[in-house]
């Protein structure tokens, strides 16, 4: 796909603020001339020129340097002009408006970088994975990000979707001869190639499921019966008093949000309103919002007092959540701790105990450890959805070719190749593109 606009845009493209240096980009089929009449000097591409930069009427706006980078061969894969002098917001914002004024306009959010999906600079992952660099919160989510924006993410996803469409066409070729066997037509071969793209396909979801997490975090809501110590927990993990506490039934009443790191994880932790029969009409409304909380929650921490466990048990004992990890808060007041067990961990929100065992489990369940793995790169829930449903369609394919509905399963792989296509832009409506560049820095 090699498409260009007309229009040329123009932005500013570093970070908000006072800085050493500032940059305005210009990108488009004006953007050379426009920035020779404001530096008054004939560019050369990829060459550093030092120029004054000037307004319409002559006045001086600042001094800096001036590179051209040439179409196909820039980020945009469009004529690129990067005009870098002082990082004063007023001087930039006069560079931008000079630039509007010779014909640019402002650029939209993300459109430099829309612009290079469009061109074939990019695909839609790795446009997604310059967001996902900047926004990197450590080293290790960087590093991720870096990975994706190489492409080892849309790679593994380009070599599925051939291997599926190598399938798919093997299969409608063979609908044509309906009189003859699928085994005489290579129906094993075509077997074999499908279960081994299914394989491949669940791996490639674990590793896009833990590089969902790294850039997320795990989302967890701390959910229990009155007076278990939700909110001291919050408060120990988060490492402040973020949440009130009082010996008072019914004192959190609304969801309050915390994001916290854990030895790399990013962790967003929910605590809620206690769970319980009865409750007045803001209490019952706060148990609402604690559920529905819930609905989207990779994890539940259930919340019990240690020292009665049984205590509003069965308020809780409804609790549906992609994964529950049970807690025993008040562990200090029991005359012997109990050992803990994978999905049970005694804590004491007061004193501290457990809550580095709680620590290593909740790295453990988010799938991301304390170590960085290797080819490891950053993914999106959009990502993972596509991927599921990739893996539901080739694994349906698999059963219509077990009965030699050979229809059915051409038309399953057309549906998996088209998930596939969703991630790297091969198959996307164009609101779903605007969503997503809608979500970038207006400079990239």
């Amino acid at each position: 796909m090699n498409i260009s606009s007309s229009d040329t845009i123009t932005a500013i493209a570093t970070a908000p603020g006072a800085g050493g240096v500032g940059i305005v980009r210009i990108s488009g089929p004006m953007a050379v001339s426009i920035a020779e009449t404001i530096c008054a000097t004939e560019l050369q591409p990829r060459h550093a020129h030092y120029a004054r930069f000037r307004d319409s009427q002559g006045e001086s706006i600042d001094d800096g340097i001036v590179l051209y980078f040439p179409a196909p061969h820039s980020f945009t894969g469009e004529d690129v002009v990067e005009l870098q002098g002082h990082g004063s917001p007023v001087m930039l914002q006069q560079l931008v408006a000079c630039s509007c004024a010779l014909g640019a306009r402002p650029a939209r959010p993300g459109e430099f970088s829309e612009r290079a999906f469009l061109n074939g600079r990019l695909d839609l992952a790795q446009a997604e994975a310059i967001a996902d660099l900047i926004a990197a919160a450590d080293t290790r989510a960087a590093r991720a990000a870096r990975r994706s924006l190489d492409g080892v993410f849309s790679r593994k996803v380009d070599e599925i979707a051939r291997n599926l469409l190598h399938l798919r066409v093997h299969v409608e070729a063979a609908i044509d001869f309906a009189d003859e066997p699928l085994e005489t037509l290579g129906g094993h071969a075509v077997r074999v190639g499908l279960a081994d793209a299914c394989e491949r396909l669940g791996g490639l979801l674990v590793e896009a499921e833990r590089g969902r997490k790294l850039r997320d975090g795990l989302h967890a809501v701390l959910i229990g019966p009155p007076n278990a110590g939700k909110s001291s927990l919050l408060n120990a993990l988060a490492g402040s008093d973020r949440a009130i506490v009082t010996d008072i039934a019914g004192t959190t009443r609304d969801t309050l949000h915390e994001v916290i790191r854990l030895d790399g994880l990013e962790l967003t932790l929910v605590d809620t309103a206690g769970l319980r029969e009865g409750g007045d009409a803001i209490e019952r409304e706060g148990m609402r919002r604690a559920r529905a909380e819930l609905e989207r929650a990779d994890l539940a921490l259930v919340v019990l007092d240690a020292n009665d466990i049984d205590a509003g048990r069965a308020a809780v004992d409804t609790v549906t959540a992609a994964q529950v990890l049970w807690i025993h808060n008040k562990a200090d007041l029991l005359p012997e701790i109990p050992a803990d067990e994978p999905d049970r961990i005694h804590v004491s929100a007061k004193t501290g105990i457990g809550l580095d065992h709680l620590h290593a489990r909740l790295r453990e369940i988010s799938g991301i450890g304390s170590e960085s793995v290797a080819g490891e790169f950053t993914a999106r829930a959009r990502h993972v959805e596509a991927l599921q449903r990739a893996a539901t369609h080739s694994g349906n394919a698999l059963t219509e070719l077990e009965h030699e509905y050979l229809e059915l399963a051409a038309e399953e792989l057309r549906l998996a190749h088209n998930a596939l296509g969703e991630i790297t832009g091969q198959v996307t409506a164009d609101e779903m593109l605007g969503h997503i560049f809608s979500t970038f820095c207006i400079g990239k």
